[in-house]
Protein backbone atom coordinates (compact mmCIF):
# COMPACT_ATOMS: atom_id res chain seq x y z
CA UNK A 1 0.00 0.00 0.00
CA UNK A 2 1.81 3.46 -1.04
CA UNK A 3 1.36 5.96 1.34
CA UNK A 4 0.79 9.73 -0.37
CA UNK A 5 0.99 13.28 1.53
CA UNK A 6 -1.60 15.75 0.44
CA UNK A 7 -0.11 19.56 1.28
CA UNK A 8 -2.77 21.96 0.31
CA UNK A 9 -4.46 24.91 2.63
CA UNK A 10 -7.99 24.57 1.39
CA UNK A 11 -9.94 21.73 2.99
CA UNK A 12 -12.34 20.68 0.43
CA UNK A 13 -9.30 20.17 -1.71
CA UNK A 14 -7.61 17.82 0.74
CA UNK A 15 -11.09 16.00 1.31
CA UNK A 16 -11.76 15.18 -2.43
CA UNK A 17 -7.93 14.15 -2.78
CA UNK A 18 -8.27 11.82 -0.23
CA UNK A 19 -11.65 10.39 -1.15
CA UNK A 20 -10.03 9.80 -4.78
CA UNK A 21 -7.54 8.27 -3.45
CA UNK A 22 -8.40 5.92 -0.82
CA UNK A 23 -10.96 4.54 -3.41
CA UNK A 24 -8.07 3.36 -5.23
CA UNK A 25 -6.71 1.51 -2.04
CA UNK A 26 -3.80 4.24 -1.37
CA UNK A 27 -2.87 5.52 2.32
CA UNK A 28 -3.59 9.17 2.64
CA UNK A 29 -2.31 11.62 5.06
CA UNK A 30 -2.91 15.34 5.21
CA UNK A 31 -0.95 18.45 5.54
CA UNK A 32 -3.27 21.99 5.92
CA UNK A 33 0.47 23.79 5.58
CA UNK A 34 4.23 23.65 4.28
CA UNK A 35 5.96 23.19 7.50
CA UNK A 36 3.30 20.58 9.02
CA UNK A 37 4.46 18.90 5.47
CA UNK A 38 8.01 18.65 5.62
CA UNK A 39 7.63 16.51 9.56
CA UNK A 40 5.65 14.77 7.98
CA UNK A 41 7.75 13.85 5.27
CA UNK A 42 10.79 13.70 7.96
CA UNK A 43 9.22 11.53 10.32
CA UNK A 44 7.11 8.90 8.14
CA UNK A 45 7.27 6.90 4.74
CA UNK A 46 6.19 8.85 2.10
CA UNK A 47 5.97 7.29 -1.35
CA UNK A 48 4.23 10.40 -3.32
CA UNK A 49 3.45 13.89 -2.59
CA UNK A 50 0.59 16.08 -3.55
CA UNK A 51 1.94 19.86 -3.24
CA UNK A 52 -0.08 22.91 -3.54
CA UNK A 53 2.05 26.22 -5.15
CA UNK A 54 0.44 28.35 -2.77
CA UNK A 55 0.76 27.71 0.99
CA UNK A 56 0.78 29.73 4.01
CA UNK A 57 4.03 29.73 6.17
CA UNK A 58 6.19 28.51 3.75
CA UNK A 59 5.48 28.36 -0.25
CA UNK A 60 5.37 25.48 -2.24
CA UNK A 61 8.34 26.42 -4.04
CA UNK A 62 10.28 26.34 -0.98
CA UNK A 63 8.87 22.95 0.38
CA UNK A 64 9.48 21.60 -3.01
CA UNK A 65 13.46 22.97 -2.57
CA UNK A 66 13.17 21.48 0.80
CA UNK A 67 12.09 17.96 0.00
CA UNK A 68 14.47 17.92 -2.91
CA UNK A 69 17.49 18.81 -0.68
CA UNK A 70 16.41 16.25 1.95
CA UNK A 71 14.56 13.16 0.25
CA UNK A 72 15.75 13.84 -3.93
CA UNK A 73 14.01 10.41 -5.15
CA UNK A 74 10.80 11.39 -3.40
CA UNK A 75 8.29 12.34 -6.47
CA UNK A 76 6.51 15.38 -5.85
CA UNK A 77 3.31 16.51 -8.27
CA UNK A 78 2.31 20.23 -7.54
CA UNK A 79 -1.53 21.34 -7.66
CA UNK A 80 -1.46 24.65 -9.38
CA UNK A 81 -4.85 27.23 -10.23
CA UNK A 82 -5.41 29.25 -13.28
CA UNK A 83 -3.42 31.79 -12.46
CA UNK A 84 -0.10 29.96 -11.48
CA UNK A 85 0.41 27.31 -14.22
CA UNK A 86 3.80 29.47 -15.05
CA UNK A 87 4.81 28.79 -11.29
CA UNK A 88 3.95 25.07 -11.56
CA UNK A 89 5.60 24.58 -15.09
CA UNK A 90 9.12 26.04 -12.98
CA UNK A 91 8.59 23.91 -10.22
CA UNK A 92 8.65 20.65 -12.61
CA UNK A 93 11.87 22.29 -14.18
CA UNK A 94 13.36 22.28 -10.71
CA UNK A 95 12.58 18.22 -9.95
CA UNK A 96 8.68 18.30 -9.60
CA UNK A 97 7.40 14.75 -11.64
CA UNK A 98 4.27 16.85 -13.07
CA UNK A 99 1.55 19.18 -12.17
CA UNK A 100 -1.95 18.84 -11.69
CA UNK A 101 -4.41 21.98 -12.76
CA UNK A 102 -7.52 23.19 -10.42
CA UNK A 103 -10.22 22.22 -10.77
CA UNK A 104 -8.94 18.58 -10.20
CA UNK A 105 -10.15 15.92 -12.73
CA UNK A 106 -10.29 12.66 -11.09
CA UNK A 107 -8.69 11.08 -14.39
CA UNK A 108 -6.00 13.54 -13.90
CA UNK A 109 -5.50 12.68 -11.09
CA UNK A 110 -5.58 8.89 -10.83
CA UNK A 111 -3.07 8.77 -13.84
CA UNK A 112 -0.11 11.17 -12.75
CA UNK A 113 -0.50 9.71 -9.54
CA UNK A 114 0.32 5.92 -10.54
CA UNK A 115 2.67 6.98 -13.14
CA UNK A 116 4.57 8.89 -10.23
CA UNK A 117 4.39 5.77 -8.49
CA UNK A 118 5.50 3.08 -11.21
CA UNK A 119 8.64 5.63 -11.61
CA UNK A 120 9.08 5.63 -7.15
CA UNK A 121 9.25 1.66 -8.08
CA UNK A 122 11.70 1.56 -10.89
CA UNK A 123 14.09 3.74 -8.76
CA UNK A 124 13.54 1.82 -5.72
CA UNK A 125 14.63 -1.46 -8.18
CA UNK A 126 17.37 0.15 -9.78
CA UNK A 127 18.72 0.81 -6.33
CA UNK A 128 18.52 -2.83 -4.80
CA UNK A 129 20.05 -3.73 -8.29
CA UNK A 130 22.85 -1.44 -7.73
CA UNK A 131 23.13 -2.21 -3.90
CA UNK A 132 23.51 -6.27 -4.61
CA UNK A 133 26.53 -5.49 -7.26
CA UNK A 134 28.14 -2.51 -5.58
CA UNK A 135 28.29 -3.54 -1.55
CA UNK A 136 27.12 -6.48 -1.04
CA UNK A 137 30.05 -9.60 -0.67
CA UNK A 138 29.87 -13.14 -2.15
CA UNK A 139 30.33 -16.14 0.02
CA UNK A 140 34.17 -17.54 -0.62
CA UNK A 141 34.76 -20.76 0.80
CA UNK A 142 35.80 -23.63 -1.02
CA UNK A 143 36.54 -25.98 2.58
CA UNK A 144 33.85 -28.76 3.49
CA UNK A 145 32.19 -27.02 6.53
CA UNK A 146 31.06 -23.84 3.51
CA UNK A 147 30.17 -26.18 1.10
CA UNK A 148 27.71 -27.43 3.63
CA UNK A 149 26.69 -24.09 4.42
CA UNK A 150 26.12 -23.61 0.10
CA UNK A 151 24.01 -26.62 -0.37
CA UNK A 152 22.05 -25.62 2.34
CA UNK A 153 20.94 -22.18 0.88
CA UNK A 154 20.53 -23.99 -2.28
CA UNK A 155 17.80 -25.94 -0.80
CA UNK A 156 16.13 -23.28 1.88
CA UNK A 157 16.02 -20.71 -1.08
CA UNK A 158 13.81 -23.26 -3.25
CA UNK A 159 11.23 -22.67 -0.41
CA UNK A 160 9.48 -20.24 1.97
CA UNK A 161 10.25 -22.14 5.17
CA UNK A 162 11.25 -19.75 7.81
CA UNK A 163 15.29 -20.22 8.37
CA UNK A 164 17.36 -19.74 11.60
CA UNK A 165 21.23 -19.24 10.81
CA UNK A 166 23.51 -19.60 13.96
CA UNK A 167 27.10 -18.10 14.40
CA UNK A 168 29.64 -16.19 15.92
CA UNK A 169 29.90 -12.59 15.63
CA UNK A 170 31.39 -12.06 11.66
CA UNK A 171 30.72 -14.92 10.48
CA UNK A 172 28.89 -13.75 7.32
CA UNK A 173 25.62 -14.16 8.87
CA UNK A 174 23.68 -11.69 6.93
CA UNK A 175 25.06 -12.48 3.68
CA UNK A 176 23.83 -15.91 4.14
CA UNK A 177 20.26 -14.04 5.01
CA UNK A 178 20.76 -12.14 1.50
CA UNK A 179 22.32 -15.53 -0.37
CA UNK A 180 18.89 -17.22 0.11
CA UNK A 181 16.51 -13.87 -0.62
CA UNK A 182 18.73 -13.43 -3.73
CA UNK A 183 18.21 -17.03 -5.09
CA UNK A 184 14.31 -17.56 -3.76
CA UNK A 185 11.57 -16.50 -6.13
CA UNK A 186 11.36 -12.93 -3.97
CA UNK A 187 14.67 -12.03 -5.19
CA UNK A 188 12.96 -9.09 -7.18
CA UNK A 189 10.83 -7.84 -3.84
CA UNK A 190 12.59 -6.40 -0.75
CA UNK A 191 15.24 -7.70 1.67
CA UNK A 192 14.58 -5.61 4.71
CA UNK A 193 17.12 -6.11 7.74
CA UNK A 194 16.17 -5.63 11.29
CA UNK A 195 19.08 -5.73 13.85
CA UNK A 196 16.64 -6.71 17.08
CA UNK A 197 19.49 -5.94 19.53
CA UNK A 198 19.79 -2.24 18.24
CA UNK A 199 16.00 -1.35 18.72
CA UNK A 200 15.06 0.08 22.31
CA UNK A 201 12.38 -2.88 23.99
CA UNK A 202 9.89 0.63 24.22
CA UNK A 203 10.19 1.38 19.75
CA UNK A 204 10.35 -2.69 18.90
CA UNK A 205 6.48 -2.96 18.27
CA UNK A 206 6.78 0.56 16.08
CA UNK A 207 9.96 -0.80 13.87
CA UNK A 208 8.60 -3.80 13.23
CA UNK A 209 4.66 -3.13 12.97
CA UNK A 210 4.68 0.74 12.46
CA UNK A 211 2.72 3.72 14.13
CA UNK A 212 -0.56 5.90 13.19
CA UNK A 213 0.05 9.60 14.16
CA UNK A 214 -0.77 10.33 17.66
CA UNK A 215 -0.03 6.44 19.02
CA UNK A 216 2.55 7.50 21.33
CA UNK A 217 4.27 11.14 22.16
CA UNK A 218 6.50 11.65 19.36
CA UNK A 219 4.59 9.88 16.64
CA UNK A 220 3.68 12.97 14.59
CA UNK A 221 3.01 11.01 11.75
CA UNK A 222 1.91 7.98 10.38
CA UNK A 223 5.03 5.13 9.84
CA UNK A 224 4.94 1.71 7.87
CA UNK A 225 6.81 -0.81 10.09
CA UNK A 226 9.54 -3.55 8.79
CA UNK A 227 6.66 -6.19 8.19
CA UNK A 228 4.75 -3.80 5.65
CA UNK A 229 7.74 -2.40 3.64
CA UNK A 230 8.69 -6.74 2.93
CA UNK A 231 5.77 -7.68 2.43
CA UNK A 232 6.21 -10.12 -0.87
CA UNK A 233 10.02 -10.21 -0.09
CA UNK A 234 12.09 -11.74 2.92
CA UNK A 235 12.24 -9.84 7.03
CA UNK A 236 15.96 -10.63 8.23
CA UNK A 237 15.44 -10.79 11.86
CA UNK A 238 19.12 -9.97 12.72
CA UNK A 239 20.26 -11.33 16.58
CA UNK A 240 16.66 -11.88 17.41
CA UNK A 241 18.02 -13.68 20.52
CA UNK A 242 18.41 -10.50 22.27
CA UNK A 243 14.71 -9.55 21.84
CA UNK A 244 12.53 -8.84 24.95
CA UNK A 245 9.99 -11.60 25.67
CA UNK A 246 7.44 -9.43 25.82
CA UNK A 247 8.55 -8.44 22.06
CA UNK A 248 9.05 -12.19 20.98
CA UNK A 249 5.08 -12.80 21.78
CA UNK A 250 3.89 -10.45 19.31
CA UNK A 251 6.45 -11.05 16.37
CA UNK A 252 5.01 -15.11 17.35
CA UNK A 253 1.76 -13.57 16.76
CA UNK A 254 2.56 -12.59 13.53
CA UNK A 255 4.33 -15.09 12.16
CA UNK A 256 1.78 -17.74 12.91
CA UNK A 257 -1.17 -15.46 11.26
CA UNK A 258 0.78 -13.05 8.91
CA UNK A 259 -2.03 -10.43 10.48
CA UNK A 260 -0.80 -7.21 12.71
CA UNK A 261 -1.91 -4.05 13.13
CA UNK A 262 0.46 -0.77 13.53
CA UNK A 263 0.50 0.92 16.89
CA UNK A 264 -2.63 3.03 17.77
CA UNK A 265 -4.56 1.43 14.85
CA UNK A 266 -7.90 -1.30 14.86
CA UNK A 267 -6.81 -2.08 11.76
CA UNK A 268 -6.00 -5.34 10.31
CA UNK A 269 -3.04 -6.01 7.61
CA UNK A 270 -1.89 -8.63 6.06
CA UNK A 271 1.61 -9.74 4.72
CA UNK A 272 3.13 -11.99 2.64
CA UNK A 273 6.54 -11.94 4.39
CA UNK A 274 9.43 -14.63 4.11
CA UNK A 275 11.31 -14.69 7.69
CA UNK A 276 14.77 -16.16 7.95
CA UNK A 277 16.41 -14.63 12.05
CA UNK A 278 19.79 -15.21 12.99
CA UNK A 279 21.89 -14.87 16.48
CA UNK A 280 25.30 -15.05 17.65
CA UNK A 281 23.84 -17.16 20.86
CA UNK A 282 23.46 -20.55 21.99
CA UNK A 283 19.44 -20.56 21.24
CA UNK A 284 18.90 -23.88 22.92
CA UNK A 285 20.30 -22.80 26.06
CA UNK A 286 18.61 -19.56 25.55
CA UNK A 287 14.92 -21.36 25.74
CA UNK A 288 16.42 -23.85 28.63
CA UNK A 289 17.18 -20.40 30.59
CA UNK A 290 13.38 -18.48 29.87
CA UNK A 291 15.22 -16.02 27.76
CA UNK A 292 13.68 -17.37 24.48
CA UNK A 293 10.31 -18.39 23.61
CA UNK A 294 10.35 -22.20 22.86
CA UNK A 295 7.64 -22.11 20.59
CA UNK A 296 8.89 -19.14 18.71
CA UNK A 297 11.98 -20.98 18.80
CA UNK A 298 10.18 -23.61 16.63
CA UNK A 299 8.50 -21.78 14.32
CA UNK A 300 11.76 -20.42 13.54
CA UNK A 301 13.91 -23.50 13.31
CA UNK A 302 12.48 -24.89 9.99
CA UNK A 303 15.32 -25.15 8.73
CA UNK A 304 18.80 -24.69 10.38
CA UNK A 305 21.72 -23.20 9.14
CA UNK A 306 25.37 -22.78 11.49
CA UNK A 307 28.09 -20.65 9.07
CA UNK A 308 31.06 -21.95 10.99
CA UNK A 309 34.06 -19.62 12.39
CA UNK A 310 36.87 -18.78 10.11
CA UNK A 311 39.07 -20.65 12.49
CA UNK A 312 37.19 -24.16 11.20
CA UNK A 313 37.57 -23.00 7.66
CA UNK A 314 41.08 -22.00 7.87
CA UNK A 315 41.29 -23.36 3.98
CA UNK A 316 39.58 -20.81 3.16
CA UNK A 317 41.44 -18.02 4.36
CA UNK A 318 44.02 -17.84 0.82
CA UNK A 319 40.63 -17.75 -0.92
CA UNK A 320 39.03 -14.65 1.16
CA UNK A 321 42.15 -12.64 1.30
CA UNK A 322 42.52 -13.00 -2.18
CA UNK A 323 38.99 -11.75 -2.53
CA UNK A 324 39.66 -8.98 -0.06
CA UNK A 325 42.60 -7.35 -1.94
CA UNK A 326 40.46 -7.13 -5.32
CA UNK A 327 37.70 -5.87 -3.81
CA UNK A 328 39.73 -2.70 -1.62
CA UNK A 329 41.69 -0.75 -4.57
CA UNK A 330 44.84 0.75 -4.00
CA UNK A 331 45.52 4.53 -3.46
CA UNK A 332 48.95 4.08 -5.52
CA UNK A 333 47.83 1.70 -7.94
CA UNK A 334 49.65 -1.17 -7.31
CA UNK A 335 48.36 -4.61 -7.48
CA UNK A 336 49.19 -6.24 -4.06
CA UNK A 337 49.11 -10.14 -3.25
CA UNK A 338 50.12 -12.02 0.22
CA UNK A 339 53.22 -14.22 -0.48
CA UNK A 340 52.88 -17.67 1.25
CA UNK A 341 54.44 -16.61 4.38
CA UNK A 342 51.88 -14.15 4.79
CA UNK A 343 49.52 -17.22 4.28
CA UNK A 344 50.52 -18.69 6.70
CA UNK A 345 50.59 -16.44 9.55
CA UNK A 346 46.80 -15.50 8.23
CA UNK A 347 46.00 -19.08 8.53
CA UNK A 348 47.92 -19.57 11.98
CA UNK A 349 45.71 -16.49 13.44
CA UNK A 350 43.10 -17.07 16.00
CA UNK A 351 40.61 -14.58 14.07
CA UNK A 352 38.02 -13.73 16.80
CA UNK A 353 35.99 -11.44 14.72
CA UNK A 354 36.03 -14.01 12.06
CA UNK A 355 35.60 -12.99 8.37
CA UNK A 356 34.66 -9.20 9.01
CA UNK A 357 38.21 -8.86 11.03
CA UNK A 358 40.01 -10.54 8.26
CA UNK A 359 38.11 -8.26 5.58
CA UNK A 360 39.02 -5.29 7.77
CA UNK A 361 42.86 -6.39 7.94
CA UNK A 362 42.81 -6.15 4.40
CA UNK A 363 41.60 -3.66 3.63
CA UNK A 364 43.45 -1.45 6.18
CA UNK A 365 46.70 -3.46 4.46
CA UNK A 366 45.07 -2.23 0.92
CA UNK A 367 45.51 1.69 1.69
CA UNK A 368 48.44 1.85 4.34
CA UNK A 369 50.95 -1.16 3.25
CA UNK A 370 53.70 0.57 0.79
CA UNK A 371 54.81 -3.27 -0.48
CA UNK A 372 53.44 -5.14 -3.28
CA UNK A 373 54.20 -8.47 -2.01
CA UNK A 374 52.65 -8.73 1.34
CA UNK A 375 54.93 -10.72 3.48
CA UNK A 376 54.29 -12.45 7.23
CA UNK A 377 55.92 -9.68 8.36
CA UNK A 378 53.35 -6.88 6.66
CA UNK A 379 50.66 -8.97 8.51
CA UNK A 380 52.74 -8.91 11.76
CA UNK A 381 52.98 -5.60 11.59
CA UNK A 382 48.94 -4.68 10.28
CA UNK A 383 47.70 -7.41 13.24
CA UNK A 384 49.42 -5.25 15.94
CA UNK A 385 49.46 -6.87 19.14
CA UNK A 386 46.79 -8.82 18.67
CA UNK A 387 48.81 -11.25 16.34
CA UNK A 388 51.87 -11.20 18.91
CA UNK A 389 50.31 -11.64 22.38
CA UNK A 390 47.53 -11.05 24.43
CA UNK A 391 44.69 -8.84 23.60
CA UNK A 392 43.76 -5.70 25.42
CA UNK A 393 40.35 -6.94 27.02
CA UNK A 394 38.82 -3.28 26.72
CA UNK A 395 39.02 -3.45 22.92
CA UNK A 396 38.23 -6.76 22.12
CA UNK A 397 34.62 -6.22 21.73
CA UNK A 398 35.20 -3.48 19.28
CA UNK A 399 38.33 -5.14 16.81
CA UNK A 400 36.15 -6.42 14.26
CA UNK A 401 33.60 -3.15 14.22
CA UNK A 402 34.35 -0.40 11.47
CA UNK A 403 35.46 2.69 13.07
CA UNK A 404 31.91 4.46 13.01
CA UNK A 405 30.49 1.02 14.43
CA UNK A 406 32.78 1.07 17.07
CA UNK A 407 32.58 5.16 18.30
CA UNK A 408 28.84 5.26 17.74
CA UNK A 409 28.75 1.79 20.33
CA UNK A 410 30.83 3.76 22.48
CA UNK A 411 29.25 6.48 22.68
CA UNK A 412 25.84 5.35 23.01
CA UNK A 413 27.05 3.36 26.35
CA UNK A 414 28.85 6.22 27.52
CA UNK A 415 25.91 8.51 27.48
CA UNK A 416 23.44 5.45 29.17
CA UNK A 417 25.87 5.41 32.17
CA UNK A 418 26.06 9.47 32.49
CA UNK A 419 22.56 9.32 31.89
CA UNK A 420 22.33 6.92 35.22
CA UNK A 421 24.65 8.06 37.13
CA UNK A 422 22.27 11.27 36.68
CA UNK A 423 19.57 9.62 37.71
CA UNK A 424 18.15 9.81 34.27
CA UNK A 425 17.91 13.79 34.38
CA UNK A 426 18.96 14.97 30.90
CA UNK A 427 20.33 18.59 31.81
CA UNK A 428 22.83 17.16 34.82
CA UNK A 429 23.88 14.05 32.41
CA UNK A 430 24.24 16.39 29.82
CA UNK A 431 26.62 18.65 32.20
CA UNK A 432 28.93 15.67 33.33
CA UNK A 433 29.27 14.83 29.54
CA UNK A 434 30.28 18.51 28.42
CA UNK A 435 27.49 19.14 26.06
CA UNK A 436 24.60 21.56 25.41
CA UNK A 437 21.59 19.86 26.71
CA UNK A 438 20.04 20.24 22.78
CA UNK A 439 22.92 18.38 21.83
CA UNK A 440 22.66 15.32 24.27
CA UNK A 441 19.18 15.16 23.51
CA UNK A 442 19.72 14.74 19.55
CA UNK A 443 22.76 12.32 21.03
CA UNK A 444 19.58 10.61 22.41
CA UNK A 445 17.30 10.36 19.60
CA UNK A 446 19.94 9.36 17.18
CA UNK A 447 21.13 6.28 19.17
CA UNK A 448 17.33 5.15 20.42
CA UNK A 449 18.08 5.75 24.04
CA UNK A 450 15.55 5.36 26.29
CA UNK A 451 15.05 8.13 29.44
CA UNK A 452 13.68 6.45 32.18
CA UNK A 453 11.07 8.90 34.19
Amino acid sequence: MSTILVIDDEPGIREVLQGILEDEGYRVLLAEDGRSGLDIVAEASIDLVLLDVWLPQMGGMDVLAKIREEKPDLQVIIISGHGNIDLAVRAVKLGAFDFLEKPLSLDRVLTITKNALRIDELKRENRELRNRLENNDEIIGASEPMQGVLELIRHGSASDSRILILGENGTGKELVARAIHQQSARASAPFVEVNCAAIPDSLIESELFGHEKGAFTSAVSSRRGKFEIADGGTLFLDEIADMSLAAQAKVLRVIQEMRFERVGSEESMTVDVRIVAATNKDIRAEVAAGRFREDLYFRLNVIWITVPPLRERTADIPLLADYFLSRFASPDGLTRRFDESAIERLQTYEWPGNVRELKNLVERVSIMADEEVLTGEVVDFFLGERGEGPSDPVLDEFDSMSLTDARDSFERRFIEQALKQNGYNVSRAATSLGLYPSNLHAKIKKHGIQVER
